[in-house]
Order: C-alpha cells, then sequence, then structure tokens
C-alpha cells in the first residue's frame, strides 16, 4: 500500500493547515467536509469559512503561515521522499479507517514502515512505564500470542509495558505499530533507538505531529486516543490508579472499542488501575485466547516468547543508535543487547519453596518475609540469593522482593 502522490502546492497546503495555531482537527474536518481540498478551504472568503466552521476557525485557517514555514515544508517534503517514509492525508485511500471513525481525526499522519498494517486489525497493548518483571512477561507473553494469531498489535513505545509489547509482537507471526507523541523523526525515550530501527524496518511509526516536535507532556494524552482509535480492543496490563493507561481505555471505552485487563494482586499498586477499569465493565482476561474470543479470532497461541532471545526481542537496555533526541537514522540496526536470565535451576529445596510460598504473588519486605517464615537473617538471606539466581524472584527498588512466576 502506498500514499497517493502529493504535489509540493497539496503538501504546502495541507501542511499549512495541518500547523495553523488554533485550528483544531475537529474544525478542520468541517471546513474540508465543505470545501474539498486545503487549497480550496485558503481560497474561500472568511465569511463562508465561518459559517461552515466559526468565526475562530476562519481566522485560524486564514491566517499568514509562522515565520519558518518555508523551512518546515522543504524539510517535510525531504523527510517524505526518504524511503520508508509516507505523509498520509486525510482525504488519501491510505489513511487509516479506523481513526476515520473519531470526531478528531489528525489531518496529516507521519509514517514510517510499513503502511499497510495500519488497515490491520489492532489490539492496543498498553501499562505501567514502572511494570514489574510479571507485567513485562505478561506484555510480551500476549502480544506474541496475538500477533501469531495475525492481530497486529499498538503501543506508545514508553518504556515498561509498551517496550515489551512491540518486542512481543515481533517475535510472533505478525507485527507492531509505535504510535508516538514526538515528530516521527525522533525517537522518545532515547533507551528505544534500537527498537524503533527494528519498527521502521518490520513494523511502523506513526505520529501526527510535525517532523522536529519534541516530547511534551501535553502530547501524550492526544496520542493516548490516536492508540485507543486504531484498535478493535485496548488491553491493560499494569496502571496505577493515576495512569495514562486509564485514559487510554476511557477513550476506547468511548469510541466502542473493547477494553479488556489483566487482573493482579489486591496489594499491588499497580493492579489498582486495573481492578479499577474492571469494576467498570473492562473484561477481566487471563489468557490471550479469552482477547481472542471476544474479537471473534481465536486462534491457538504458541508458548511465552523467550526473553532472553536478542535476535527478535529488542533490549531496553541497548545503546542508543544516535544521541538522545537527535534526527532519526535510518541505518542497519545495532544488534540488541540480549536480557540476561539465569537458566532454569532444578525444583527449590524445601527452605526456598518455604520462602517462596510465603511471599506469595504479592512484593513483599524482609521484614515481612521473615515474619512469615521465622528464619534467621543470615538463612533469610542466603535462601533469598538462591531463589534470585535462580531466576525465581526479583529484587524491587525499596528493599521489597517479588516471584517471578512460571508457565
Amino acid at each position: 500500500m502506498h500514499a497517493l502522490p502529493m504535489t509540493d502546492t497539496e503538501l504546502a497546503a495541507w501542511l499549512r493547515l495541518a500547523t495553523a495555531r488554533g485550528l483544531t482537527p475537529a474544525a478542520l474536518r468541517g471546513l474540508l467536509d465543505a470545501f474539498g481540498m486545503p487549497e480550496a478551504v485558503l481560497a474561500a472568503p472568511f465569511q463562508a469559512l465561518a459559517a461552515a466552521a466559526g468565526e475562530a476557525a476562519a481566522r485560524a485557517a486564514l491566517a499568514e503561515p509562522p515565520a519558518g514555514f518555508a523551512q518546515r515544508l522543504a524539510d517535510t517534503a525531504r523527510w517524505r521522499a526518504q524511503p520508508g517514509n509516507a505523509i498520509v492525508a486525510l482525504s488519501d485511500p491510505a489513511y487509516p479507517p479506523a481513526l476515520l471513525t473519531m470526531p478528531d481525526p489528525p489531518p496529516l499522519l507521519y509514517v514510517k514502515g510499513r503502511l499497510e498494517l495500519l488497515h490491520a486489525k489492532c489490539v492496543a497493548i498498553v501499562g505501567s512505564r514502572n511494570a514489574t518483571p510479571q507485567g513485562l512477561e505478561d506484555a510480551a507473553r500476549f502480544a506474541q500470542a496475538l500477533s501469531d494469531a495475525g492481530l497486529t498489535v499498538v503501543s506508545g513505545l514508553a518504556l515498561g509495558i509498551d517496550g515489551a509489547a512491540h518486542q512481543g509482537a515481533l517475535a510472533g507471526r505478525g507485527s507492531t505499530v509505535a504510535v508516538i507523541g514526538t515528530g516521527a523523526d525522533l525517537v522518545y525515550p532515547s533507551k528505544h533507538h534500537a527498537l524503533a530501527h527494528r519498527l521502521a524496518a518490520d513494523g511502523a511509526i506513526m505520529s501526527e505531529w510535525p517532523l522536529g516536535t519534541p516530547a511534551k507532556s501535553a502530547h501524550f494524552p492526544q496520542r493516548n486516543r490516536l492508540i485507543a482509535g486504531l484498535a478493535s480492543g485496548v488491553l491493560i496490563v499494569e496502571a496505577a490508579l493515576r495512569s495514562g493507561s486509564l485514559i487510554t481505555a476511557r477513550l476506547a471505552n468511548e469510541m466502542g472499542r473493547d477494553v479488556f485487563a489483566i487482573p493482579g494482586s489486591i496489594h499491588a499498586p499497580l493492579s489498582r488501575g486495573c481492578h479499577k477499569i474492571i469494576k467498570e465493565g473492562a473484561k477481566l482476561v487471563e489468557t490471550p485466547e479469552d482477547i481472542l474470543e471476544e474479537l471473534g479470532g481465536a486462534v491457538p497461541v504458541r508458548s511465552p516468547p523467550d526473553l532472553s532471545k536478542g535476535t527478535r526481542l529488542v533490549s531496553e537496555s541497548a545503546p542508543p543508535a544516535t544521541e538522545p533526541g537527535s534526527e532519526y537514522v535510518r541505518s542497519t540496526p545495532p544488534e540488541a543487547a540480549p536480557t540476561k536470565r539465569s537458566a532454569p535451576a532444578s525444583p527449590p529445596d524445601p527452605q526456598a519453596q518455604r520462602l517462596l510460598d510465603a511471599l506469595g504473588h504479592a512484593p513483599a519486605t524482609l521484614e515481612v518475609l521473615a515474619a512469615r517464615t521465622e528464619m534467621n537473617e543470615a538463612a533469610l538471606q542466603g535462601t533469598l540469593l538462591q531463589l534470585e539466581l535462580a531466576g525465581r524472584l526479583t529484587a524491587l527498588p525499596g528493599g521489597r522482593f517479588a516471584r517471578i512466576e512460571r508457565g
């Protein structure tokens, strides 16, 4: 699939309206519905534009472009000419049909990678940036299973759950789309340069923001509406009560999309957001099949992805391809540093098993574990180290320990 060719004059008109200060996507869509293409909007008299979309929209549309517009236009044209890059206008048949159901679809989309993925059936997977090891495993496992079933996984390229979801989807037979809150020529966060290179080659990166737009907190709720808009359903893996993921869930619900959530311990802060939306009507899911059945595409799934393999999954600790915040460079992606994981150990001895049973499925401090097991400090510390080396538990910030569940 390819975007329609666009002349320099057409690109200039689209870019001028898309970046006009005070002209919202909803107002611009109203003007385009009334007048057709952007050139016709710019040629229309003020009163005609005001009658169609209001005086504020008319003033914004007819305002002189800001200083530097000519340079921005030239930079945008050069970026579009690079292999793998596309600019898709609202009137283009390549525009994602799912976004057209939104009241305020972006007038322009900047896309790197496989444009056809924006027309595939998608499921969004989002969650906390400060995810637990179990949350990262769940995100990667669900993403790979949904990818294997033919769905495209959408997420936001953030640290934590988003990154694990992209990696899991790339490890499957399908692929993934990253909707970002910066210009498409930048990568944020910088730790995800290697993952972004992989997405540009095997998936897609999409942004509504003009090239060169830096990361700003106000951009991410708008990005979340596009994640929700692209997807047939949204899965929340881990989320605190005050979380951008819950914004995505709310927007998805308002757009008529299915919302799913993985439950967790009642003691875990990152389970509270999931439990909140489950109480509000989100579907509780325990396996990827739960989502596939709900979306009408139940397919047997494969085993969980091996996060120790660096050939398909890009480690978040991989070195950046360029300096943080610099222009995105299309080049051969660097080899991803494999995530270190200890080899499976033999079953724990009775004392270690007693400690695992005492730990349960929620993080606990050393003091709590000592009280539950009645072990002395030396024995407790030694057993914790044994289990950590065996890959059965992990140390968390704040002196807490969490069990690593095995499939």
